[in-house]
């Protein structure tokens, strides 16, 4: 099993759906995986460590297992048929490891919320996870953090002074000189 840990939560502005990347800790690979918004909000929500205040669905689950003396202590993505994940959440009650069926998205808003790692099957990482080209990982690419921590953003390119000349015309073309003394009306 590789080990991995949310890189980032994206949203596709032209579906409802949301796509959690998983980054592999000790490699460069990503793996994308398409959840629903309410599956997406519940790992935001507990990466960001929101206190609501009444529990969410991940969080009663939590709470029952809790109960019942279950500890999480892992969640494993362990195959992928005809385009569709499958995961395990992984607990231990009283000594004996428990495997329970589960989506994805579920398993890994129950791991933000217990602080525990997140693998996935060789098989699923070689099937469909995705490099980043070498140019874009040099540039910004972000390296292994905490659910606190922020992703930074990249230096800025740099610029190129022919296609700001566009914009150095238009303002030297302005009279800023006698701006006050245009009537209010007139003014852009």
């Amino acid at each position: 099993m590789i080990e991995v840990f949310i890189d980032s939560v994206r949203v596709n502005l032209m579906s409802p759906q949301r796509l959690v990347i998983l980054r592999e800790s000790n490699g460069e690979r990503y793996l994308p995986i398409w959840v629903g918004p309410y599956e997406a909000e519940a790992i935001t929500v507990a990466l960001q460590e929101v206190e609501m205040m009444r529990p969410l669905t991940h969080d009663l689950i939590r709470s029952i297992l809790n109960t019942f003396n279950a500890r999480i202590t892992r969640i494993e993505i362990v195959s992928l048929r005809e385009d569709i994940f499958f995961s395990n959440i992984i607990a231990d009650q009283d000594g004996q490891e428990i495997s329970i069926d589960s989506r994805p998205s579920d398993a890994i808003a129950l791991a933000v919320r217990a602080r525990v790692p997140i693998r996935v099957h060789e098989s699923v990482m070689d099937a469909a996870s995705i490099v980043p080209e070498k140019d874009v990982s040099s540039e910004g690419a972000p390296g292994p953090r905490s659910g606190k921590e922020r992703a930074v953003s990249s230096p800025p390119a740099e610029i190129n002074s022919e296609r700001l000349d566009v914009f150095k015309d238009f303002l030297d073309k302005l009279d800023l000189d006698n701006l006050n003394d245009t009537p209010p009306d007139k003014q852009i």
